[in-house]
C-alpha cells in the first residue's frame, strides 16, 4: 500500500469568509474600518516623520516609541488591506503560503509590541529610579540590541507555528470564517489531531506574553515606590506625567488583547462575529490611538509636530 500523501490534501487556496452573518453589511462595516486604517497611517507616519527629523528626539524614549509605531503599522497592514480586498471586492481568495505569511507577520507583530512595550517600562524604570545612570544603562547601542532582540524573540516564537500548520492534512476544507488567517483559525479546517498546535499556540506565545506582562508591573511597582520618595510633589507629579503615556498604551494593548482571547476561549454563548469584529478591531485600535496618547500627552512631540507641520506654514504666510 503507497504511503498517504499529506501534501495532496494541502489546499491550494483558501477562502476567507469575512464576517459570517453580516456578509450583506461588508461595505458598510469597512467604512470605519477604512477610516481607521488611514488614521493608523497618518498617525504614525507623522509620529515617525518628526522623530526622524528632529534630533532632539533622538532618545531611548523615542527610539522605542519609533519602534512601537513600526510594528503598530506591520500589525495593522497584515490584515486590513486584504480585508477590505474582501469587503469590496469578494477577493476572499487567498494562496496557502500567502496565508501563513499573513498568520506569521499578525502573530509576529504582536509578540514583538509586546517586548517593546516592556523596553519602554524599562526606560522609565532607569529614568525615575536611577536618573543619573540612565545615559550610561541606555545607549544607542542598548536600544539597537532591543530592537534586535524583539525580533528575533518574536520570530523564534511564531516561525514553529508554520510548520505545526504545514504538517497537517486539509480534506479538502478551505474556508476560514474570519477576515484575516490567524493560527488557530487555520488549524481548526484540518482533518486531524490539532493538540500540539492547540497546545503550543496557547502555551508558548502566551507564556512569553505573561512574562512581559509580570515584569512591567514589577517595573511600575519600582516606580511608584521611588516616586512616593520624591520629596516635593512638584517632582511626583512630573514624574508621574512621563510615565502616563507609556500607561495608557500598555492598557490599550494587553486589556483588549487579553479580552479577546479570554472572550475566545470562554464566550462560547457571544455570536461569532462578535468575535471576529473585535478581533478586527484589535488590529486597528492599539496602532490608532497610541500615537494619538503619545501626541496629546508628550510636550515634546506635541511642539515638534506643531513646530514641523504648522511653523512652516505660517512662515510661508508671513512671506
Amino acid at each position: 500500500m503507497p504511503p498517504f500523501n499529506l501534501t495532496s490534501m494541502t489546499p491550494a487556496t483558501f477562502i476567507l469568509a469575512g464576517i459570517p452573518g453580516m456578509e450583506k453589511s461588508h461595505i458598510w462595516i469597512s467604512i470605519p474600518f477604512c477610516s481607521m486604517y488611514l488614521a493608523v497611517l497618518l498617525g504614525n507616519g507623522v509620529m515617525l516623520f518628526v522623530i526622524r527629523t528632529e534630533r532632539s528626539l533622538h532618545q531611548p524614549m523615542y527610539l522605542f516609541l519609533s519602534m512601537l509605531a513600526i510594528v503598530d503599522l506591520m500589525l495593522s497592514t497584515t490584515t486590513v488591506p486584504k480585508m477590505l480586498a474582501l469587503f469590496w471586492f469578494s477577493a476572499g481568495e487567498i494562496s496557502f503560503g500567502a496565508c501563513l505569511t499573513q498568520m506569521f507577520f499578525l502573530h509576529f507583530s504582536f509578540s514583538a509590541e509586546s517586548v517593546i512595550l516592556l523596553a519602554m517600562a524599562f526606560d522609565r524604570f532607569v529614568a525615575i529610579c536611577y536618573p543619573l545612570r540612565y545615559a550610561a544603562v541606555l545607549t544607542q547601542s542598548a536600544v539597537v540590541k532591543t530592537g534586535l532582540v524583539a525580533l528575533l524573540r518574536s520570530f523564534c516564537i511564531i516561525f514553529p507555528c508554520i510548520f505545526l500548520l504545514k504538517r497537517l492534512p486539509f480534506c479538502g476544507h478551505n474556508v476560514i470564517p474570519h477576515t484575516y488567517c490567524e493560527h488557530m483559525g487555520i488549524a481548526r479546517l484540518a482533518c486531524a489531531d490539532i493538540s500540539i498546535n492547540i497546545l503550543y499556540g496557547l502555551a508558548v506565545p502566551f507564556a512569553a506574553v505573561v512574562v512581559d506582562v509580570v515584569l512591567i508591573a514589577v517595573s511600575y511597582i519600582l516606580i511608584l515606590l521611588a516616586l512616593f520618595r520624591l520629596p516635593s510633589r512638584t517632582a511626583r507629579h512630573k514624574a508621574f506625567n512621563t510615565c502616563g503615556s507609556h500607561v495608557c498604551v500598555i492598557l490599550l494593548f494587553y486589556i483588549p488583547a487579553f479580552f479577546t482571547v479570554l472572550t475566545h476561549r470562554f464566550g462560547q454563548e457571544i455570536p461569532h462575529h462578535v468575535h471576529i469584529i473585535l478581533a478586527n478591531l484589535y488590529v486597528l485600535f492599539p496602532p490608532l490611538l497610541n500615537p494619538v496618547v503619545y501626541g496629546v500627552r508628550t510636550q515634546q512631540i506635541k511642539k515638534k509636530v506643531v513646530k514641523v507641520f504648522i511653523c512652516p506654514k505660517s512662515h510661508l504666510q508671513q512671506g
